[in-house]
């Protein structure tokens, strides 16, 4: 995916209502449902742009049946009058030229575009890739009991003094909408709204006293960058990122953002501080950069980096795995790093099930002590209990080199280990017990996939890489040690070798460290990796080897994501933990 990482949101991307196109709408039919057997009778449709009315579009429709009593007597239009009209297979075709290019807007805008969706479905038409607006369901995010009783049509067109009264005729209540789109949009400029993402997401739970504070944002660019939010004593409420910073920081005061945490963290704010960027991935780094630092009370992921947890392979006489939080220069191997010590427990859990080196805290020397008992986990076969001598230092060794191959390079022993038992256990039918070892299973193949990769990356001491971004122009990054040194964008014209150059020489210097994330945090590195890695990624140079295992754990990754995935889509009705909320829109 090309620029940035992420699929644009509307509210970045802003563009102003007077800019933009409309086609109004409206649809006569012979019932309520399509699916159900109803036909179309007449289509009418206004064009308009910045208030001018650019043309419109009327044309009655022959459904070829006979249309209901209390439908012609609802809308004036007989058997007679459609007998000489044109089938829809004529009459869509004209409406799409019509209303080609345009934002389309009906009310209740499900229906009309619902019946003109079907019918070209029937037709084996293509549907325009149309954006819709909806007045009836804007008016009920705007209109309150004391301006109309209801958000029907008739009662907004005699609010907003509508030149044309709605009688269910299709153009003139098109030109009814018209002016009530009109209406709608002049109560909403007045607090802010100016584009179409603004007033697609409007909502009335964005608080007057939000939007009072719009101005915040004015002296921001429109420029991808990070944002701060800051109280009246300067401490930082909350950091974002965005491709375009005015645009995305005023959508807080308008309508596009509705979290409830959001509209308190907005009440408290009283600067917005703007970090331009030359690229998106500098952006996200800077943004978990900031994160860490500041850790601000609304942000509620990456404020504590440093709380991680590693699974080291200790080196001493008779070594063993330990559970650590920080990597030492001790020459030790380390799994990890994982975010949460429940994770590193379970994948714990499937070394050990996997390899009987023991699981003592204790130092012991290489003789062992006269006279000791062996532990539980040795009377069950799960350790080799060097403490009693029942293993010489030679075997034991062995144990422990097959255990490091396996955290560094090659899975397959847990992995093969573990599916067995997990097989035999749901032959058992016990598979509560199977379920406890795919657990601790999956959570080692990700903690050694990722482990892989983040040493690949941080071993090299530099790695500089450039992409063509969206508007044609070379992105440029230098990565040393798995941190990001440098960012930038070679302006047109210029001589790509040497702004590479003076790019690299003005580069943060890093120095590298123990561990697979020695000089950044494993979200930045991981998301400098998924930079990388993404199509159109050319490198200029690389100070050491970037390779990972070929029999590494990644391989594995595919068919444990394809479980969770499968897991999270038949959750219990019981169990809502890691089921969502939506909002919904406020009627």
């Amino acid at each position: 995916m090309s620029g940035w990482e992420v699929q644009r949101s509307f509210d970045e991307l802003g563009r102003p209502l007077r800019d933009l196109t409309f086609c109004v709408v409206d649809l006569e039919t012979t019932g309520g449902s399509a699916e159900g057997g109803s036909m179309i009778t007449e289509i009418g449709a206004v064009k308009v742009r910045g208030g001018e009315v650019l043309g419109e579009f009327q044309t009655l429709v022959n459904p070829r049946t006979e249309i209901p009593a209390f439908i012609a007597v609802l809308t004036g239009i007989t058997n007679g009058m459609v007998s000489g009209a044109p089938p829809i297979e004529s009459a869509l075709p004209a409406f799409l030229e019509f209303a080609a290019g345009c934002v389309l807007v009906a009310h209740n805008a499900p229906f009309d575009v619902g019946f003109l969706r079907y019918f070209a479905e029937q037709q084996g038409r293509a549907w325009p890739t149309f954006e819709v607006l909806d007045t009836a369901r804007l008016a009920r995010r705007v209109i309150t009991r004391d301006d109309a009783p209801n958000c029907k049509l008739s009662s907004l067109a005699r609010l907003f003094n509508s030149s044309t009264t709605p009688n269910h005729r299709a153009l003139d209540d098109a030109r009814a909408t018209v002016d009530v789109l009109h209406g709608l949009m002049e109560r909403l400029g007045g607090v802010g709204v100016l584009t179409l993402e603004e007033l697609q997401t409007f909502s009335s739970r964005v608080t007057t006293a939000q939007r009072r504070k719009r101005h915040l944002a004015e002296g921001l660019p429109h420029a991808p960058g990070v944002y701060l939010f800051r109280d009246d004593r300067a401490r930082v409420l909350y950091v974002g990122t965005s491709r375009d910073l005015r645009t995305r920081v005023r959508s807080y005061f308008t309508a596009s953002e509705t979290r409830s945490r959001m509209g308190e963290m907005v009440g408290i704010a009283s600067v917005v501080d703007g970090i331009e960027c030359a690229t998106p991935l500098e952006a996200e780094v800077r943004e978990l950069r900031l994160i860490a630092e500041h850790k601000p009370r609304y942000n509620r992921r990456s404020r504590f980096p440093e709380r991680v947890h590693f699974i080291k392979l200790t080196r001493e006489p008779w070594p063993r795995l330990s559970l650590v939080r920080r990597v030492l220069d001790d020459d030790a191997d380390y799994l990890g790093p994982f975010s949460s010590k429940k994770t590193a427990e379970k994948c714990l859990a499937a070394l050990h099930d996997t390899f009987p080196i023991r699981q003592c805290s204790d130092r012991m020397s290489r003789q062992p002590v006269v006279g000791r008992s062996a532990c539980v986990l040795a009377e069950m076969g799960r350790c080799l209990s060097p403490c009693d001598g029942s293993v010489d230092e030679a075997t034991y060794a062995v144990v422990v080199r097959q255990l490091r191959d396996t955290l560094l390079r090659r899975p397959d022993e847990v992995v093969e280990a573990i599916n067995a038992r997990m097989a035999a256990l749901a032959d058992d039918e016990r598979f509560e017990e199977a379920s406890h070892h795919r657990d601790r299973l999956a959570a080692f193949v990700r903690a050694a996939a990722r482990t892989q990769r983040l040493s690949a990356l941080t071993r090299c001491s530099e790695i500089v890489a450039v992409r063509r971004d969206d508007a044609g122009r070379w992105e440029v990054h230098v990565v040393r040690h798995g941190r990001l040194a440098a960012a930038g964008v070679i302006p047109p014209g210029a001589d790509a070798v040497g702004y590479v150059d003076t790019l690299r020489q003005s580069a943060e210097t890093v120095r590298t460290g123990p561990g697979p994330v020695p000089a950044a945090t494993a979200e930045e590195s991981e998301k400098i990796l998924r930079w990388l890695e993404s199509p159109g990624i050319r490198l200029v140079d690389v100070d050491g080897e970037w390779t990972c295992p070929v029999a590494g754990a990644t391989r594995h990754l595919a068919v444990h994501d394809a479980v969770n995935q499968s897991r999270l889509s038949l959750v219990p009705f019981d169990d809502r933990r890691s089921l969502t909320p939506v909002h919904q829109p406020a009627r």
